[in-house]
């Protein structure tokens, strides 16, 4: 009997979870190509080197902001790469990675939030601001360091053969990671809610997503995106609003927290492992988010009194 129950999960998960997964694939191609353009013409130095004083604003040295700029607009792994040949205090590690985890991966991440109703343009000023913010406050609470040595090896971009190997074989990586996750938690989303364990985790999740001002429902969907990301996360939660399982007010609270708050094992992890320190980011980020959720439900409770 348990047998057929599962099945039937699988074949009820599956037509969701295709559609959902070429939805993604078709973002993550497009932008993917874009940014390997970049990359190639090397643009991207020039935006870094505009953003300098921002970067000593908020504490690290202006050199840092190439690796700020490839977490931005790729992801935490260019950025971890980008940061390779700065000698950076554990000081400055914890401060950008605080800014990254709150923006990253922007284009790809904004348009999957965009499509399950938030403002594109919302949610790249709130995250962009927020890493901004949330740095420049570390950079004043958190006691000074000895000054970082910053020594940056300028290498020629590789034969375009190369590059275009190497991305290839990233994105083609990168889109089948993609499939195997969002099949696999789709499946998986319908199994606890068939034998009843969504039920549990939602109360065992009660009081935390009361702090952070989000619905009980919403429990399998923040676990999804604080231990998967944003990307994967976004994918169940679209699924959850085509089914009528979450109302707009519900997706955008649980946007606006994961929007800077999610992906908290790995990337948080790939921080660690440069010398960030993992509790002040996580819980910056947990402050900011809280501080996000509520003053967005007191937006809604303003148009519903007016």
């Amino acid at each position: 009997m348990n047998q057929n129950r599962l099945l039937q999960c699988v074949k009820e998960a599956l037509p969701s979870a295709l559609k959902t997964s070429l939805w993604v694939i078709r973002i993550t191609v497009v932008v993917s190509a874009v940014i390997f353009l970049l990359q190639l013409f090397n643009i991207l130095p020039y935006i870094s080197s505009a953003l300098e004083p921002v970067m000593k604003f908020i504490g690290l040295p202006g050199e840092a902001s190439l690796a700020v700029v490839s977490g931005y607009f790729i992801n935490i792994y260019s950025c971890i790469a980008a940061s390779d040949t700065l000698h950076l205090s554990s000081r400055s590690v914890t401060i950008m990675a605080v800014m990254v985890m709150c923006a990253h991966n922007m284009i790809v991440e904004t348009a999957v939030q965009k499509k399950i109703g938030s403002s594109a343009i919302r949610i790249v000023l709130v995250r962009t601001l927020s890493g901004i913010v949330l740095a420049s406050i570390l950079n004043q609470i958190l006691p000074p360091e000895s000054q970082d040595v910053v020594g940056v090896s300028v290498e020629e971009n590789p034969p375009f053969k190369i590059m275009f190997a190497e991305w290839l074989t990233g994105l083609i990586k990168l889109c089948l990671k993609m499939i195997v996750l969002i099949f696999s938690m789709s499946v998986l989303q319908q199994i606890l809610k068939e034998f009843g364990i969504m039920e549990y985790i939602a109360r065992l999740m009660k009081w935390p997503l009361k702090i952070f001002g989000l619905p009980q429902k919403t429990s399998f969907l923040w676990i999804v995106a604080n231990t998967l990301g944003l990307a994967y996360g976004a994918a169940i939660i679209f699924q959850e609003w085509e089914r009528g399982n979450l109302s707009q007010r519900e997706v955008q609270l649980l946007n606006s927290h994961i929007g800077i708050s999610h992906s908290n094992i790995e990337d948080l992890l790939l921080f660690v492992s440069i010398g960030a320190v993992w509790w002040i980011v996580l819980l910056v980020r947990w402050i900011g988010s809280i501080v996000l959720v509520w003053e967005e439900r007191l937006e809604f409770y303003f148009k519903d009194f007016l």
